[in-house]
């Protein structure tokens, strides 16, 4: 199943209507927050966090229920929960190379499942304040790893994604 690009008024049809094209660099990689230009993000990559941690992830900042675009095409392997992240989504590449992690969501996007094909630009979800992200602060949490050869998403080696949003079209 594909599902086709676009927000809605009522998140319980399915599917939504068409929001146009994705803003994507030269990176082939589309910045996974709708109406977000490589010019609003800021490079939270190497950031300290509670705890002696660095973040290892970009926070992109928009309204609450802004779209959440899938980064790239693939498949959504991980739909979960947890008391960090809130409400997650993982996805990989199409040649399972790479998992892009969606954290801190309202809410999924119409017919978001476990095992389905998403097109580039594919609402996914919406930006919300789930998990440990500030009340006032309504993020999503985006990071890039590259996956072993097990195919696990929770031993990758992380990816800065900031330069991979940002890079200049050839």
């Amino acid at each position: 199943m594909r599902l086709e690009k676009g927000p809605t008024a009522d998140w319980a049809a399915a599917p939504e209507p068409m929001l146009g094209e994705p803003e994507v660099g030269g990176s082939g990689v589309a910045i996974p927050v709708y109406g977000v230009t490589a010019g609003d993000l800021v490079d939270t990559y190497e950031q300290a966090r509670g705890g002696g941690r660095i973040h290892r992830a970009m926070d992109i900042l928009a309204p609450r229920g802004t779209p959440v675009i899938a980064a790239v095409d693939g498949t959504i392997r991980k739909l979960f929960f947890s008391k960090s992240g809130g409400l997650t989504i993982y996805q990989f590449d199409v040649n399972e190379e790479r998992v892009y992690y969606y954290a801190h969501l309202d809410r999924y996007g119409n017919g978001i499942g476990e095992g389905l094909f998403v097109e580039q630009g594919s609402i996914i979800g919406y930006v919300g304040i789930s998990g440990n992200a500030p009340p006032d602060t309504p993020h999503l949490h985006f990071s890039v790893e590259v996956l072993p050869p097990t195919k696990e998403w929770w031993k990758g080696v992380p990816v800065n994604p900031y330069p991979i949003l940002t890079a200049p079209r050839r």
